[in-house]
């Protein structure tokens, strides 16, 4: 092992790919789950709408699909003989990634819920929730 190369050094790559995806389904778990919840009261007042409103369940669930994907991008470049400085950029990488997820996923899931619920009461607001999750 060199200076440049400690052994510790794959720690800070892994935990970046970790929390990529750790921090990015946590946002996709509560999207998932407060859209989820805004369905089911919708759902009494305007069954038909029900496929309609699963929307941002969807958008919810692919901010994990991101995580994934930055966390496997990772994971492919690490190697024993990696860089410290390589390992921190990982890191950042996956922090940024999966705190943006967990801050995505939140948004989601309020506005979602909010619009799901709107939608219910005045159908033409499908359009403005649908703008709405695609703009989180």
């Amino acid at each position: 092992m060199s200076s440049e190369s400690p052994e510790y050094s794959p720690f800070f790559a892994v935990m970046g790919a970790s929390a990529a995806m750790v921090f990015s389904a946590l946002g996709a778990a509560y999207g998932t789950a407060k859209s989820g919840t805004g369905i089911a009261a919708m759902s009494v007042m305007r069954p038909e709408l029900i496929m309609k409103s699963i929307i941002p369940v969807v958008m919810a669930g692919i901010i994990a699909i991101y995580g994934l994907v930055v966390a496997v991008l990772i994971a492919n470049n690490i190697s024993e003989t990696v860089t410290l400085f390589k390992s921190f950029l990982h890191l950042g990488a996956g922090l940024s990634v999966g705190l943006s997820g967990l801050a995505a996923g939140f948004a989601i899931g309020i506005v979602g819920d909010a619009g799901v619920r709107g939608t219910a009461q005045q159908p033409r607001l499908f359009v403005v929730n649908v703008c709405e999750c695609f703009n989180t």
